[in-house]
């Protein structure tokens, strides 16, 4: 029988790598998605064609409470035990520290942190002893953020969250890691102007951003390597901050 894995934020950017990259090791998938329902059918059926694979989609909006019903529904209903929960989904916020407003920074606070400790609570019944949680985290969260004081803090909170979770999750056999990525050369990276990208570029030893496939397959080490536990793992291509 396939193992069974769980991806919000599934179909774009890091999250659409990181299906791939499980679709071709075997999984079946069950991927969460935002708005863009097009883009996400498109994927799925990709998926079942090029590697023979189930694949479903549920649209799930982390900034609403009721995406935690409609996930927890949707598995209830399909029988399946997760053998891998990837907690990819997330939102940025973007202004000066002199215009923060505390509705935008609490809907973040929720999207980033409250919204997958409290998915992970609903669903840990669905899920397999020696499953494995992967957070997504992020290099911002250990390097200040320009720009998303908000978006950095609650990153922060994701990697603080990764390693209080151990002691909370091995009662059920399930161990809990989180992958901090730096630059990844998604679309969204990709449409930043030439001179940004090369300013990033010169800060990073590697001299260039990271291929969404190279992260993925630390999703995938995570997930089935079985002494990961509590781990943050920073994927920055040795970026230093100046």
């Amino acid at each position: 029988m396939a193992k069974q894995a769980l991806i919000t934020g599934g179909t774009k950017g890091i999250g659409k790598a990181i299906a791939l990259c499980l679709a071709k090791a075997g999984y079946d998938l069950l991927l969460t998605y935002n708005t863009d329902e097009t883009t996400a059918a498109s994927l799925a059926a990709v998926l079942r064609k090029d590697h023979a694979v189930n694949v479903d989609v549920l649209q799930a909006d982390i900034t609403q409470k009721e995406s935690i019903d409609r996930i927890e529904n949707r598995l209830n209903d399909s029988g399946v035990k997760l053998d891998a929960l990837v907690l990819n989904a997330g939102t940025t916020y973007r202004t000066t520290f002199e215009e923060m407003n505390l509705a935008e920074w609490e809907r973040q606070f929720f999207a980033n942190v409250h919204f997958p400790v409290f998915l992970l609570q609903r669903i840990v019944g669905r899920m397999q002893r020696g499953a494995a949680v992967v957070f997504t985290g992020s290099l911002m969260g250990i390097e200040p953020h320009a720009t998303s004081l908000s978006y950095g803090v609650t990153k922060s909170a994701v990697h603080a969250l990764t390693r209080n979770l151990v002691k909370f999750l091995a009662p059920y056999g399930i161990r809990v890691n989180a992958v901090a990525p730096g630059f990844v050369d998604t679309d969204w990276q990709k449409n930043k102007p030439v001179e940004i990208r090369r300013n990033i570029e010169a800060k990073v030893a590697m001299g260039r951003f990271c291929r969404p496939d190279e992260v993925a397959e630390i999703y995938r080490m995570l997930i089935e390597n079985n002494y990961m536990n509590g781990s943050v793992v920073v994927a920055d291509g040795g970026y230093a901050y100046r």
